[in-house]
């Protein structure tokens, strides 16, 4: 994986707890679909998994929005079946879609229940006619991870990259999965990622130090910016 370039804005904005990381996220969630319903009667937005993500989207029907725009679409899926509880779509579903104003149509998960090459051709297919994500919503993991992008694996920087990838061999379970691409990550106006817990001090630390992680390959045009709690670039404490 090539290292980031050098102009690639990568913007970090600090929290001292998850409740004001969720909240802060809560307010650019609604600032992207205004500008977006405002400029173009749509609202593309990517949803990111994990825990954080789900506090942020239990929160979200108390948005006051016109919620016919807005289409959901998904950074990655587990190829586990459609309703699984360890799917991204599942959790996302229980938190917040399953009572959205959204019209269902407008509701895009990934059907990695078929396997995921099938899957994978199916979400680009589906994505075809879809220019920029008005927003990405995407965590990182411990290990430098984004999306289901591992370190060690193509994460679908080159021009001629698919859209969406077939990931077969995950170092983590499951190890059959569906991502979207760095490129199709990055073709978006903006990126936000939402960064909480002490275990990611060693990732935060390479980002910052330039490393090229799976996380620094998205690079939309407008930058990314970066929601993290304080204690992830806190030093750890030596055991007494």
């Amino acid at each position: 994986m090539k290292s980031p370039e050098p102009d690639a804005a990568t913007r970090w904005h600090f929290v001292n707890a998850v409740e004001q990381l969720v909240e802060a996220a809560l307010n650019r969630v609604h600032a992207a679909a205004s500008e977006a319903l405002r400029a173009r009667g749509v609202f593309h937005l990517v949803l990111a998994g994990g825990t954080t993500p789900r506090a942020l989207y239990a929160r979200m029907a108390g948005l006051e929005t016109d919620w016919r725009g807005w289409h959901v679409w998904f950074g990655d899926e587990r190829c586990l079946p459609a309703d699984h509880p360890e799917r991204n779509s599942r959790m996302a579903q229980d938190a917040w879609l399953a009572t959205s104003a959204i019209p269902s149509a407008q509701i895009h998960p990934i059907p990695a229940e078929l396997g995921a090459p099938a899957a994978a051709n199916a979400y680009a297919n589906a994505l075809r006619d879809v220019g920029e994500f008005d927003l990405v919503l995407l965590g990182l993991g411990e290990d430098g991870h984004t999306a289901s992008l591992f370190p060690g694996h193509d994460c679908g920087t080159c021009p001629d990259s698919p859209d969406v990838l077939a990931v077969t061999d995950a170092p983590k379970p499951p190890p059959e999965r569906v991502s979207l691409s760095a490129r199709r990550l990055g073709r978006a106006r903006a990126v936000l990622f939402l960064v909480s817990g002490a275990g990611k001090l060693d990732a935060v630390a390479a980002w910052r130090r330039g490393e090229p992680i799976p996380a620094a390959a998205i690079r939309p045009v407008a930058g990314v910016d970066v929601l993290a709690e304080r204690i992830c670039v806190q030093p750890k404490r030596e055991d007494a």
